[in-house]
Parts: structure tokens; C-alpha cells; sequence
């Protein structure tokens, strides 16, 4: 469905096309009761003739609505035009995360926010029980100030076989259980290529791969066609990315693999373990106070705890700060 400039879907008045693709057209349009300028995602016609998938969507995008987060686009309101169903989103202004690698690879600190920023996202996500399935650089927004935007939350479930453009961007769909999309090939991980069940850690497979393409400028899985690409997910090991990139910090090499492992219990168990990770990444951390202690067996200054039964100093961290981690490991706390 094309919607020309003029046209009222309620409240919203279209003002321009901003791009199309396999899950619809996307329109800027002007709120006329809140008196902002909104984007309005109109859904292709195979959603709404299929009863079920027109159910899940429904379901998904109420999911995403509830959350609220500084790193997820925030959707506003879900409605129908003509029998066509379509998702009203705040406006961004800025470019995909794709359009950005295009011109090469990130610099190693512009990758690290960005992941940050993403884990950040996929946390509050993963709280609420929202798998995305299909996080890769398309899925993810980069506005003007620097702040990312995870895209389509649910909506990737959707996304028909048919809409591929090419063999090596395949999406593919579970038929058997006439559900939702499996992921993209490239970025899915080894139980999704297989057809199992998968979870939360399906997602930190695909931001391993997003945070390598970021850091090398290349694909970690990508082959001739779809198929020896999904054989080299679930048997071969990307190459290296101190070969690609020298000199990144070698703990920034050990979290992108790890979260590539084939295994999920072999990769971080969640997305909230990545507020910790810049300090593996550089020594560097500026994350929520609280939340992360360094755990050591030497004394450091006044502000080290020690633990009298298990001999170890607990030092909080509350500011940006260098530290020798020669001498220390790292943990996620679960308290305030």
C-alpha cells in the first residue's frame, strides 16, 4: 500500500515517504492532536490476511510499547488504514548503523559505546521476556547526538520469505510451527540455523557479530551463498580480529568471541553482564553506580571492602576510572 502526502490515518496526516522494504513503507506524518511529527510503519498485506500472524503482531507490538528505554525506539500507537496494519513510532533523525559501516569500520571507542548502548537495550528487553531474533546493523539506529536505537522488536518475526533480496540476506521462517522469523543469515545464531528453540542468548550471538562487524568492517560469518555461510556458523570460527584490527585491546577480542560461542551456556548468560564489559574491553567503565565491584586480592585504598571468609578486597566502581586488572577479576552485582 502507497500512501500519498495528504492522506489521515486518524489523527496522523502523511507528509512524505521515508523508505519502503520487506516489512512495509514507512512514512514521516505530523500528529495533529500532539502537534509532533511521528513515523508511521504501514505493514505488508500478508500480515493482515493471515489471522494468527495479524494476533502475534498485535501481541508483539504491545510488548514493545511497554518498554520504555532511552536505547529502543519508542512505538506509540498500532492501528489500521484500509485493512492494512501499521505502527506509529517516534521520528528519528540519523542513519542505520549499516548505512555507518558502509564507509568502513569503527573506531575501537565509537564501538565500545555503541555496544554499550545496545546491551543496554537488549537488557531492558530481555527483562520484559522480548526476544529480537534479528539484531544486525539494519536493526539498529544511529541518531544525530550519538545515541542508539534498536529497531523492530517483534516486527522481524514477520518478515515472509519471500521478501529476500538476495541468497546471502535470506530470512528465514520455522513453516512447521507457522511462526515467526528465525533471524538473518549472517547474524543467527548456531540453534536458530538448526531449527531449535532459542532464547535471550540467540540475541547476544547476533551482537557479538553486529560488535565484530563493527570493529573490523566485515561480515564474522559470510560466505558465497546462504548455505556455506550457515555451515560456517555452526562449525568455523571467524577470523580473528587482532588479524584484522591490531592492537585492540585483547579483552575486547575475548568478550566479541565469547559471545560467538556455538554454544549458548558457553556465552554470557545476559545482556546485563555487558554493563561491565568495557573494563574487560580497556580498563574503562562508566556505567550505573553500584552495579560492579573489582574483586582482588590486594588492598587498593580506603574505599576497598574486604571480605573476611573469602579474602578478597571488593573495590565499588562510581566514575570513569583506569585500573591494573592484573591482579583483579570482574563481577556484576545485583544490588543498588
Amino acid at each position: 500500500m502507497v500512501l500519498t502526502s495528504g492522506t489521515k490515518l486518524g489523527p496522523y496526516e502523511i507528509q512524505s515517504p521515508l523508505g519502503a522494504g520487506g516489512m512495509g513503507e514507512v512514512y514521516r506524518a505530523r500528529d495533529s492532536v500532539l502537534k509532533r511529527e511521528v513515523a508511521i510503519k504501514v505493514l505488508p498485506s500478508f500480515v493482515s490476511q493471515d489471522p494468527d500472524r495479524l494476533r502475534r503482531f498485535e501481541q508483539e507490538a504491545q510488548a514493545a510499547a511497554a518498554l520504555n528505554h532511552p536505547n529502543i525506539l519508542a512505538v506509540h500507537q498500532l492501528g489500521t488504514f484500509d485493512g492494512a496494519p501499521y505502527l506509529v513510532s517516534e521520528l528519528l533523525e540519523g542513519e542505520t548503523l549499516r548505512q555507518q559501516l558502509v564507509h568502513g569500520p569503527l573506531p575501537v571507542r565509537k564501538a565500545i559505546d555503541y555496544g554499550v548502548q545496545i546491551a543496554r537495550g537488549l537488557a531492558a528487553a530481555h527483562d520484559k521476556r522480548i526476544i529480537h531474533q534479528d539484531l544486525k546493523p539494519e536493526n539498529l539506529f544511529v541518531t544525530k547526538d550519538g545515541r542508539i536505537r534498536i529497531l523492530d522488536f517483534g516486527l522481524a518475526k514477520l518478515t515472509h520469505r519471500e521478501t529476500a533480496s538476495n541468497d546471502n540476506e535470506l530470512t528465514l521462517t520455522d513453516e512447521s510451527e507457522r511462526r515467526a522469523v528465525m533471524g538473518t543469515v549472517g547474524y543467527m545464531s548456531p540453534e536458530q540455523v538448526r531449527g531449535e528453540a532459542t532464547d535471550h542468548r540467540a540475541d547476544i550471538f547476533a551482537f557479538g557479530a553486529t560488535l565484530y562487524e563493527m570493529l573490523t568492517g566485515k561480515r564474522a560469518f559470510r560466505k558465497p551463498t546462504s548455505s556455506e555461510t550457515m555451515t560456517a556458523i555452526l562449525h568455523e570460527d571467524p577470523p580473528s580480529i587482532s588479524e584484522i584490527v591490531p592492537g585492540a585491546p585483547p579483552g575486547l577480542l575475548r568478550v566479541v568471541h565469547r559471545c560467538m560461542e556455538k554454544k549458548p551456556e558457553q556465552r554470557f548468560q545476559s545482556a546485563s553482564d555487558f554493563w561491565a564489559w568495557p573494563i574487560l574491553a580497556g580498563g574503562h567503565y562508566g556505567g550505573p553506580l553500584g552495579r560492579v565491584l573489582l574483586v582482588g586480592r590486594h588492598w587498593c585504598g580506603p574505599r576497598c571492602r574486604r571480605d573476611q571468609r573469602a579474602k578478597n578486597y571488593y573495590f565499588p566502581l562510581t566514575r570513569v576510572q583506569r585500573i591494573n586488572l592484573e591482579n583483579w577479576r570482574l563481577t556484576v552485582c545485583r544490588f543498588r
